[in-house]
């Protein structure tokens, strides 16, 4: 359906159909991580050293139907160990690219091959992954896409995949500060002043017919800013967080916080009349205006009017149901490093991907997870390879919607349940990369 492949115009992530099965056998696709001069900066004429999957940012798009064998070898022509974390894939551990947990950091000139199955339909985020030097390789555009087809996807006029990335740059186009900030590593992280959407200067804009319906794919892909989205002339419903379907909903207010590493999917039904606008911005600091980063124009033809959008299938494989009162619980008190160039502690303790797990459990276990951020900055704390529910602060309830990582604001607590439904070793970490790489992370094991 070409409707269906109608992405937006300049997108540098290139479209990138996996092949078909071969009989009796899975196609490799190769991926190379290399460095690319880029125009990243808006005017002027400088290019940006960046860091790249296949020469370009975002990198390709990848795309599987859902129940396909996926097999992609990572090739390394960077002049430093990488790997290939898959944001939001669920039950792959062997896949899951944390180095240091899961594989060794894949060296330079070294390659790797990922194999999984695309098990579950969604949107998801691939980038480095416990690599010493994380926040360097995020912060200099490595990130890419994969979309996971669903079986009966939904009627759509248009499919727009919008991957937001921020850049600390100065005047010249090269990167601004230390990749290793004490000061970042210890509150909110490496921000670049500079937004861009699909590697173009924001604000986008993008011409849809009156009345068309736009499926909009938000994928945050930035470093460590966590992004407040803000609509403004027309009511998106959300249908899909973190790669899983839910029950169409309005936003609060038209708001939606989005943390590194979240995709948000959406359902935009365009105003009828010729020349109306849709905008979206995010939130610019206490007192700031909205930053206009995409708006969306009413233009040409009038599209004929649809009926209300009905959602997409839910994923039969998560469980209808976590027993809380059987679950294992885990509480994190969660502190910043008490000085320049220390580390993030669990319960007072340092810890990371190497050494003991926070704990063991047999698989089919419940676990629940208390998070207390005793920092001055928001945390957003993501489970490797499951989805978990964000219990509610004040009952036993928990939202509608299933996550791979919950924002935890500055001096609060949330808690979350899953079900550990896949042996492995599986982290848990900080997806703002100064957290990560400061030592915010950790492990537990299913056996």
């Amino acid at each position: 359906m070409p409707t269906r492949r109608a992405f937006l115009g300049g997108v540098s992530a290139s479209l990138v159909a996996l092949p078909l099965r071969a009989q009796g056998d899975v196609p490799q696709r190769l991926l190379e991580a290399r460095a690319a001069a880029l125009r990243i900066a808006p005017g002027g004429d400088a290019d940006t050293a960046c860091l790249t999957y296949d020469g370009v940012i975002p990198g390709p798009l990848l795309r599987a139907k859902q129940g396909e064998d996926v097999l992609l070898r990572l090739v390394n022509k960077l002049d430093q160990p990488t790997s290939l974390h898959w944001h939001g894939l669920r039950a792959q551990n062997a896949a899951d690219g944390v180095a240091g947990l899961t594989q060794a950091p894949v060296a330079p000139g070294a390659s790797f091959d990922y194999r999984f199955k695309a098990q579950d339909a969604g949107l998801f985020l691939y980038q480095p992954c416990g690599v010493a030097n994380v926040v360097e390789q995020r912060a200099r555009g490595m990130a890419g896409v994969l979309i996971v087809d669903e079986a009966n996807p939904p009627e759509v006029d248009n499919d727009l995949l919008l991957v937001f990335q921020d850049w600390g740059l100065d005047s010249k186009g090269g990167f601004s500060g230390a990749f290793a900030d004490p000061a970042a590593a210890a509150g909110a992280g490496r921000i670049g002043d500079h937004i861009t959407v699909n590697a173009k200067a924001a604000p986008l804009t993008q011409r849809l017919a009156p009345g068309a319906r736009a499926r909009l794919r938000l994928v945050n892909a930035c470093a460590a800013r966590i992004m407040i989205f803000t609509f403004e002339g027309a009511t998106p419903k959300c249908f899909a967080i973190d790669g899983q379907a839910c029950d169409p909903f309005e936003l609060v207010r038209n708001t939606v916080p989005v943390a590194p590493g979240a995709r948000f999917e959406l359902m935009l039904d365009m105003p009828a009349e010729e020349g109306a606008q849709v905008r979206l911005g995010v939130w610019n600091g206490a007192g700031a205006a909205l930053r206009p980063v995409a708006a969306f124009k009413a233009q040409g033809a009038r599209v004929k009017e649809r009926g209300p959008f009905a959602g997409v299938a839910a994923n039969a494989h998560l469980p209808p149901e976590i027993k809380l009162d059987r679950a294992k619980k885990t509480e994190l008190s969660i502190e910043p490093p008490e000085a320049p160039g220390g580390r993030w502690t669990f319960n007072g303790e340092p810890r990371g991907f190497s050494g003991k797990p926070l704990f063991s459990v047999k698989r089919g276990a419940a676990l629940s997870f208390g998070f207390a951020n005793k920092s001055e900055a928001a945390l957003s704390l993501h489970i490797h390879g499951h989805a978990m529910r964000l219990l509610h602060d004040l009952d036993d309830g928990w939202e509608p919607y299933w996550r791979n990582s919950v924002i935890v604001p500055k001096g609060a607590r949330k808690h979350v349940a899953l079900l550990a439904d896949t042996p492995g070793k599986w982290a848990l970490r900080c997806d703002i990369a100064d957290h990560e790489q400061a030592g915010l992370a950790t492990w537990f094991e299913v056996v």
